[in-house]
Parts: C-alpha cells; sequence; structure tokens
C-alpha cells in the first residue's frame, strides 16, 4: 500500500472506533434502567481494541523514525 492509501485505511479505521465508543456508549446507557446485554459489550470493546492497536501500527508505519 502507498501512503495515499494507508492514509485512507486510517481514516477509515477512526471513524469505526468512533462509531463502536457511541455504540458502547448508546448499549450502556439503554441498559441503565434495566437488562444490559454484557456480551455484546465486552464484543465491542473487544473489536475497539484491535481497531486500536491496527490504528496505531498504520500510524506507525506512516510516521518516520527519527534518531535523536
Amino acid at each position: 500500500m502507498n501512503e495515499q492509501e494507508l492514509r485512507k485505511r486510517l481514516e477509515m479505521l477512526k471513524s469505526e472506533h468512533r462509531d463502536l465508543d457511541a455504540a458502547i456508549a448508546a448499549l450502556t446507557e439503554a441498559g441503565d434502567g434495566g437488562f444490559v446485554d454484557q456480551l455484546q459489550i465486552a464484543r465491542l470493546k473487544k473489536r475497539k481494541l484491535q481497531l486500536k492497536d491496527r490504528i496505531s501500527a498504520i500510524e506507525d508505519s506512516l510516521i518516520p523514525d527519527i534518531i535523536a
């Protein structure tokens, strides 16, 4: 992948990460009055962590190493 494709992929992953954040918050708030699907929330959080790892890997590949 070239730099432009990596940046595009990075933005897509960040967007999905934000969407998962909103979904987790909505599920948590909806469950305040009763049943909360803990399994679903756990799956979303796991997916969010996987996205964070991918985002970090792409950002590391885009930022050149600077030797101090």
